[in-house]
């Protein structure tokens, strides 16, 4: 019985992967994430863990030096979604490179080569989200829906509306999610952006400017500048601008 005991806890010490934890939906705040210091810049942890839909979602952000790249080209069979929140960052995918600025986002699908490289003279900041579904990748709704892409902050158009405003950056399928949507949304002071509602796809929010409260699941979380807020599928929740002015902030949801 002892060595049969022995031989189940080395099987569990050996398959780590199973016992990662769920992300719960909450308030990251950027200034609470752990930094790892690395010869070519810092990295912050934000969350990683299991998710309704993603067998592991993992979010950090790194910070480049100027002239710097964070590793050579590469590939893997995850899914990486960038936010470029500070500075300029140089993305090639498979090949075809471009310079994009604060805000600009890009989308690799699993298996195409990508790199990144801050050229420009001052750090570049930008987040990262990689992302491995529980459902097996569909490399072809990937391909028909557009493959990798990237999105130039400068190049989206600015909506005006009754509460302040969205840009949309793109909502489509890809190899990981059936529907994956972003857009960004400019809230006027004081406003909520809805009632507290909920949906079956999950969804995080992103603070790019001012400050705002969250309200998930009928608690209120503060959130400024830098902070990420998670959102599990079907737990309701709404935000409120609480600066003075506008706020304004990503909003992603995917299933």
């Amino acid at each position: 019985m002892n060595f049969l005991l022995i031989r189940l806890l080395l099987l569990i010490l050996a398959t780590p992967a199973t016992w990662v934890q769920p992300v719960h939906s909450g308030v990251y705040a950027w200034a609470n994430a752990p930094l790892t210091t690395k010869a070519n810049g810092v990295q912050r942890t934000i969350l990683d863990g299991t998710t309704t839909d993603f067998r592991r979602m993992s979010i950090h952000a790194t910070t480049l030096p100027p002239h710097q790249a964070p590793h050579p080209s590469h590939k893997h069979d995850d899914e990486e979604l960038i936010i470029i929140k500070d500075g300029q960052l140089t993305v090639t995918i498979e090949g075809k490179t471009k310079t994009l600025g604060t805000g600009s986002v890009a989308l690799m699908m699993p298996g195409d080569e990508h790199g990144f490289e801050n050229k420009s003279d001052a750090s570049a900041t930008y987040y990262v989200m990689r992302y491995e579904s529980k459902e097996p990748k569909d490399l072809g709704r990937g391909k028909q829906a557009g493959g990798s892409f990237w999105v130039d902050w400068n190049e989206v158009a600015f909506t005006p509306h009754d509460k302040g405003g969205i840009r949309r950056m793109f909502d489509r399928a890809t190899a990981m999610t059936k529907r994956f949507e972003m857009h960004v949304t400019t809230l006027n002071e004081g406003l909520w952006s809805h009632p507290p509602h909920t949906h079956r796809a999950a969804e995080i929010l992103l603070m790019i400017d001012k400050s705002a409260q969250e309200s998930i699941d009928g608690k209120l979380g503060p959130a400024t500048v830098g902070d990420l807020i998670f959102l599990e599928a079907n737990v309701p929740h709404a935000i409120q601008n609480t600066s003075k002015g506008s706020c304004t902030y990503f909003a992603f949801q995917f299933e």
